[in-house]
């Protein structure tokens, strides 16, 4: 049985991930900015179907995907639908700055304020370096827990020197140089 690990907004350690950060928080109230090859809008159903090179802006963070579906609830505030979740798939990457999530999967549920990322999940900031299967980043508090988890893991990969395992949660941690 594999046990998740926390980590806790450490100074210099990764607090990282779709928006979590020890010195801010994000804000998930900032607009939306949206862009794709392609835009299909289901309004029946409320959602949107983005695909081709799609990326999504707000505030600080960037998600990029192959693929994004887009809901909304139904109400209209100031003109614009509101987005309740995301759901990206193929090649996923968060970016804030000096931080990087890169999955298979990822799930932004803004009503929660909560990102999820699934398959082959990796994060960095600056030297140190995550590796695992799934993620579960709170944007308000900047807690990420990270468990091994084996959705689209696979064994002996390596990236940027950590080999992935299935099951296991691995990564690599800068030291400071103390001379």
């Amino acid at each position: 049985m594999t046990r998740p690990i926390a980590l806790i907004a450490f100074p210099g350690v990764l607090a990282l991930a779709a928006g979590a950060s020890a010195q801010t928080r994000h804000n998930s109230s900032a607009p939306i900015d949206v862009s794709a090859a392609h835009i299909e809008l289901q309004d029946k159903a409320n959602r949107a179907v983005l695909s081709g090179d799609v990326a999504v802006k707000q505030a600080e963070m960037t998600l990029n995907a192959a693929r994004m579906t887009v809901h909304y609830t139904g109400q209209v505030v100031g003109g614009s639908p509101q987005v309740s979740r995301l759901d990206a798939s193929g090649n996923v990457v968060i970016t804030r700055p000096d931080q990087t999530a890169r999955s298979q999967y990822a799930v932004y549920d803004l009503n929660s304020r909560v990102v999820t990322l699934l398959g082959n999940v990796t994060l960095n900031q600056g030297g140190n370096v995550l590796n695992g299967g799934r993620v579960n980043i709170d944007l308000d508090t900047g807690r990420a827990t990270i468990d091994g988890s084996s959705v689209g893991s696979s064994r002996g990969q390596a990236d940027g020197g950590v080999t992935r395992s299935n099951g296991r949660v691995t990564g690599r941690f800068s030291v400071p140089d103390r001379k």
